[in-house]
């Protein structure tokens, strides 16, 4: 049964300066509970963001979704889902450095509240989120983490496959043209060669950003199984 929940926007300095807005969102029900840091797609913190960061709010997790793109936008910004030339410039600027300077400070931020369980901290991303859910496991002591259709992870990033901390989870879409599936099967083989613990789930019917109810390519099927598989990854471990 899903909880009462509370949000609340919060600035978080950098380790290079920069302020970084976020999305907190948290069960109403005193603490601790487990912590989830939720990454954004190319998008922004937008209401399709907001909202899945109250779901799993509602499920138990102090969830914390930080704006990747603070140092190239303005706080709070969102694009449309077919507006890629405004998006593109700040997506560019989320590189691996960035990326991990924003997941510290946000993983900072959970274990110093003290409404979370210092060791039960994992993460989750979809599309540029996806990838930066990868970037942050190679990184931070996490329980689990999830990557939705991270773009880019192969072959940019396979050199991390042998740093990843916690088990993760692969959620692709089997029609998705933008990662093809070499692409994808390079990523599952670089962790299988470290002997890496994973889940690699591909949805068969599903297109590129298939979780987001907001978007054409919605499926709600897959959307629904992906949601039950995740909560399900995040809490077994």
């Amino acid at each position: 049964m899903s909880q009462p929940i509370v949000n609340e926007k919060v600035e978080l300095t950098v380790a290079d300066g920069t302020k970084m807005a976020a999305y907190v969102v948290r069960p109403q029900q005193k603490g601790p509970h487990a912590g989830l840091l939720l990454f954004q797609e190319a998008f922004g913190v937008n209401h399709h963001i907001r909202n899945v960061s109250d779901r799993f709010a509602a499920e138990g997790f102090v969830v914390i979704a930080p704006e990747l793109f603070h140092r190239t936008a303005p706080a709070g910004f969102e694009a449309g889902y077919t507006d890629f030339p405004a998006v593109m410039p700040h997506a560019r600027a989320v590189i691996p450095e960035n990326a991990e300077a924003d997941a510290r400070a946000a993983y900072d931020w959970l274990k110093a509240n003290s409404q979370v369980k210092k060791d039960e901290i994992s993460c989750l991303g979809f599309c540029l989120g996806g990838r930066v859910s990868f970037i942050a496991n190679s990184l931070l002591e996490l329980r689990a983490a999830v990557s939705f259709y991270g773009g880019g992870i192969a072959p940019a990033l396979l050199d991390r496959a042998a740093k990843l901390h916690a088990p993760m989870l692969l959620i692709w879409g089997g029609m998705d043209k933008h990662i093809p599936p070499e692409q994808r099967k390079a990523v599952t083989d670089a962790l299988s060669a470290q002997n890496k613990v994973y889940v690699n789930a591909e949805f068969s019917r599903a297109d590129h950003g298939f979780f987001c109810d907001e978007r054409a390519s919605y499926e709600p099927h897959s959307a629904r199984q992906a949601w039950a598989l995740s909560l399900e990854f995040l809490r077994s471990w």
